[in-house]
């Protein structure tokens, strides 16, 4: 994998999880269950390339 995709792809990873910290923080017990599970979506989720033929 690219450096800067793996890069991108903890960013993303990293920022839903500190918003669903602060959802937590707020009450919002639901949503921050969707930006945790987004988060580890997008945290173990490999993007795969196009197929071409």
């Amino acid at each position: 994998m690219n450096k800067t995709r793996v890069m991108y792809q903890n960013i993303t990873a990293s920022l839903f999880f500190l918003a669903g910290i602060l959802s937590v923080v707020s009450g919002e017990f639901v949503l921050s269950t969707m930006l945790f599970g987004t988060a580890s979506l997008t945290s173990n989720l490999r993007v795969a390339k196009a197929v071409r033929f």
